[in-house]
């Protein structure tokens, strides 16, 4: 039996933004691979370098203001190493993302058809007319109604659950191994989302593409991960089997988030918060960056950034607490 591919390889990936006033640090040390035909979710709050950890896989960081550092490759590829023009050349062929807001990232100016076949012809050189064909078939794939006059359409003439479905279209228009999805059900509603994970987990299985979704939502992880990393000031701080991870975070950040999921079984209840605010990555802690807002704190968690470490391969947390959690598990 063949070996999967490794897609996506980071060792002590870091990532910082530095401008005249401060230094960002946005990723801070990420390890992780991704196989082909792999589903893995990073999940988090909002400024915990989950958007900056896919915009660095594909190298659409600002290059005048990111220092990248560590290992990166994308099939293979040395990614911090590598030219905007090979970049541009991966990107679609090898690696393709779809966008949170399909509005802003779609252009208003052209058709839907024309935004596709223009990706086509880009990276697989054929005629217009034949990419114009592959459009039509990338929009029927993706379960838009009324796909051959959708290709005239503008992006304003479609709900936001079509553009989303055209955006995915685009994405998928040169056949590649690796989809990064930035929060692409967030705008949607309750309805539209759902079918919207459902489609886009029946494409990965069908192309056998590898996949890694960033979201701040354990439910929407749940319905479309293999794996989640649960990520916290630039760090993953837990990792492992969604099943594992959604049944017994180890980590108390983790914990607090699957707390605070709204769910059926907490009508009449009051919703768990977790208190404070993420921590300033201006100005990075040299200790557990979590430690002022977590309820289990020790004197130890003040003094040094905990290692990851778990009970098995593949399932390990960043605090010191992890084995109590395991047993208590």
């Amino acid at each position: 039996m063949m070996t999967p591919q490794t897609l996506v390889r980071a060792r002590n990936l870091n990532v910082k933004f530095v401008s005249r006033d401060a230094t960002v640090h946005a990723v801070n040390g990420v390890d992780f691979d991704l196989a082909e035909r792999e589903v893995l979710c990073i999940l988090g709050e909002s400024g915990s370098g989950k958007s900056v950890t896919l915009r660095a896989i594909m190298g659409l960081n600002p290059r005048a203001k990111t220092v990248m550092s560590g290992e990166l490759k994308l099939c293979g590829e040395d990614v911090i190493a590598a030219s905007e023009a090979r970049m541009s050349a991966l990107r679609g062929r090898q690696a393709s993302m779809i966008f949170q807001e399909p509005m802003t990232a779609l252009d208003p100016v052209f058709t839907i058809g024309r935004q596709i076949a223009e990706t086509i012809v880009r990276h697989e050189g054929v005629s217009y007319k034949a990419a114009m064909a592959r459009a039509l078939e990338l929009l029927e794939l993706v379960q838009i109604p009324s796909a051959k006059r959708r290709l005239e359409a503008y992006p304003h003439e479609l709900s936001g659950g079509l553009r989303q479905r055209a955006m995915i279209a685009i994405a998928l228009s040169c056949r590649p191994k690796l989809l990064l999805a930035d929060e692409p059900t967030t705008a949607l509603d309750a309805t539209v989302q759902i079918q919207i994970l459902l489609l886009l987990r029946r494409l990965q299985q069908e192309l056998g593409m590898g996949v890694i979704f960033v979201t701040h939502d354990l439910g929407v992880a749940g319905e479309i991960a293999d794996r989640i990393a649960v990520m916290y000031a630039g760090r993953f701080v837990e990792e492992g089997p969604v099943r594992d991870v959604m049944r017994a975070p180890l980590h108390p950040y983790a914990q607090g988030l699957l707390g605070a999921t709204v769910h059926a079984g907490l009508r009449g209840k009051r919703l768990t918060t977790i208190p404070g605010a993420p921590p300033d990555l201006r100005d990075l802690p040299t200790r557990c960056a979590f430690a002022p807002r977590c309820p289990m704190v020790e004197n130890a968690c003040r003094s040094a950034v905990p290692e990851l470490r778990g009970p098995e391969p593949g399932r390990a947390a960043r605090c010191i607490h992890v084995a109590q959690a395991a047993q208590a598990a």
